[in-house]
């Protein structure tokens, strides 16, 4: 029969006789029953049919092929001539018993076979009554067939209440799309996916991602409709939450950042804008920006580099990264950094998303910051002239006094007579030179001391060796050093700020003087001048000094370092500074054979033919 009971039953001896006695006993009587009252064979065969069928039930096809025979024997026996014998004297009576015989075992087959689906369908009804998912069938006319458990607990009508409903009508269902295109998709695919929002008997909606899966007959055609539903209210809620979470943590960010986010459709010209960006543009909320609000709040002057970056975008660019200004009614101007990518879509729906931030206060910090480095570089610089005034005295000072000599002679010259013109014109001539060289000098310490902003412009470097060292040539003499410069017969120019480059030589070779005087013997200061092989320019510094310790050398050039006790420790970090500003680079090392090596490196420049180098 399909069940464990039946199973159990049929396998016990003891039952099986039971059964199998007491219905032959049954059978008996019925017989009995029939003959006493005269009745015919078709209907006594019935009423035996009958018991057989109620007797077969109780257990599996061998019960019911006994009971078969026992019921054509009793046929036999007491309905077939000759009476109360199993001999059959006509041919004709073989056939109602063979019939009997036959339908007896054929009806009881499907009789078990019915109840074995049955049961089966009922053990998958309560499969599906376990599962938390509500689960219904809809029929071809989308009444409801049958409600599982979960869907009485979930929407709060019983089976009796839902079955015969039409589904939409009952859970009010809204719908992601329209009915006939969930439809249609349906009768395609045999399957659909989606969330649908159903009202339950309460009234409150939920929210469940459902399933339907099609069912059809032998013939192809649309039978049922299998639906299966799961819950997703409380996800929604949650994710819906955390949208407007991250949405506001988004806001505050760009906020706090000063950073707007945007989307612009290239086709169309439509500019979505973050609430930060209309901070940025100082452009009303309630108004949809556009295309032309950017343009008019560009910089004039920036206004270029915003219609090459529009002519690009609309080609072929995939991205861009460009600064430019705003300038508003009121005169303020804003600084922005904008980034963009080109998001995934159709050739002819070209979408870009980015972001634009105002770096407005970085412009301004890094303002402030070049223009304290720049005093700083000054104060530096005053610093070295300080110590550098008795060699700035001395080399005035020997101009000065070739003039009185020169003025001098000039003036004996007068009074012989007759006058010595030759005499005096070479006097005159003398302390013209004299007065430009004393002139020129005062023009290096000025612009030494100048605070005006870096002028770049062509400079050859071994002219600016040249001069450096001449402004110290005293100081050099004063240590008791002498200096030897080694220039390359060829250079090419580099660009950079005159006055700046000066005093990173010139504190180079202070700090080179002032290490080799605490050391006796020979203190010479070797100035190269060369090319590595990139094409940089290379100046190098080599003193004959004590060295630089292992443990200081990676410290240098760090701000506030230094090793002697009345240093400020910001002469080479001044340097460093100034030396990567022109994109260049600057380091040390000690010599093998003593003292340490200076040197830096400047790109070369690239200059016109017409481009004079001073």
């Amino acid at each position: 029969m399909g069940t464990i009971g039946s199973s159990y039953k049929s396998s016990a001896p003891g039952y099986l006789v039971r059964l199998w006695i007491g219905g032959c006993v049954a059978l008996g009587i019925i017989a009995a029953v029939c003959f006493y009252f005269q009745l015919n064979l078709a209907t006594t065969g019935f009423s035996l049919l009958i018991a057989i069928v109620l007797l077969s039930l109780l257990d599996s096809f061998v019960s019911s092929a006994i009971f078969s025979v026992v019921g054509a024997s009793l046929l036999n026996v007491l309905f077939t001539p000759p009476i109360f014998s199993f001999r059959i004297q006509k041919l004709q009576d073989y056939f109602p018993l063979m019939a009997f015989f036959v339908t007896s075992l054929a009806i009881t087959s499907l009789v078990r076979r019915s109840r074995r689906m049955e049961q089966t369908q009922r053990a998958q009804a309560r499969l599906l009554d376990l599962t938390h998912d509500t689960v219904f069938v809809r029929d071809k006319d989308e009444v409801i067939a049958y409600w599982n458990h979960a869907a009485e607990v979930l929407y709060g009508w019983s089976k009796a209440e839902a079955t015969g409903k039409l589904a939409h009508e009952l859970l009010k269902t809204v719908f992601p799309a329209p009915r006939e295109e969930i439809g249609q998709m349906l009768l395609q695919e045999g399957h659909w996916e989606g969330e649908l929002v159903h009202t339950k008997r309460d009234g409150t909606q939920v929210t469940v991602a459902s399933r339907w899966t099609l069912q059809h007959d032998e013939n192809g055609a649309p039978l049922a409709t299998l639906e299966t539903n799961n819950d997703i209210t409380q996800r929604k809620r949650a994710e819906e939450l955390l949208r407007k979470s991250q949405a506001q943590y988004l806001a505050e960010a760009q906020k706090l950042s000063r950073t707007g986010s945007f989307g612009w459709n290239v086709a169309t010209g439509e500019i979505f804008w973050s609430e930060q960006a209309f901070e940025i543009f100082e452009h009303d909320p309630a108004s949809a920006p556009t295309l032309e609000t950017v343009r008019r709040r560009v910089h004039p002057e920036d206004l270029p580099i915003f219609e090459q970056m529009l002519s690009q975008l609309s080609n072929t660019a995939d991205d861009f990264d460009i600064q430019l200004r705003l300038l508003f009614p009121d005169g303020h101007i804003k600084y922005l950094h904008v980034v963009a990518h080109g998001a995934q879509g159709e050739a002819d729906k070209r979408q870009f998303i980015g972001a634009v931030m105002d770096i407005t206060a970085m412009r301004q910090t890094e303002a402030q910051l070049q223009q304290a480095q720049n005093d700083l570089a000054r104060a530096s610089r005053i610093s070295a002239l300080g110590e550098l005034s008795a060699s700035i005295a001395h080399e005035v000072g020997q101009p000065l006094a070739a003039i009185v000599t020169n003025g001098e002679a000039c003036l004996r010259w007068l009074r012989r007579q007759p006058p010595n013109m030759e005499e005096i014109e070479g006097c005159v001539t003398q302390m013209t030179d004299e007065g430009n060289r004393a002139a020129d000098i005062v023009h290096r310490v000025r612009m030494l001391m100048k605070g005006s902003p870096p002028a770049r412009a062509a400079v050859e470097m071994n002219e600016l060796v040249r001069e450096s060292t001449a402004l110290i040539r005293a100081e050099v003499a004063r240590h008791e050093g002498s200096l030897v410069l080694l220039p390359a017969p060829v250079l090419p120019p580099v660009l950079a700020d005159r006055v700046q480059l000066q005093q990173v030589l010139i504190n180079i070779i202070i700090n080179g003087m002032q290490s080799m005087s605490a050391v006796p013997g020979k203190r010479e200061m070797v100035i190269s001048t060369t090319t590595d092989p990139e094409g940089n320019v290379v100046v190098s510094v080599r003193d004959s000094g004590p060295g630089i310790s292992e443990q200081n050398l990676p410290r240098l050039f760090d701000a506030f370092f230094t090793t002697r006790s009345t240093g400020m420790g910001m002469g080479l970090a001044i340097c460093s500074s100034i030396i990567e500003s022109h994109g260049g680079q600057i380091w040390a090392a000690n010599n093998p054979d003593g003292g340490a090596t200076f040197s830096f490196s400047l790109p070369a420049a690239m200059l016109p033919a017409s481009v004079t180098v001073g």
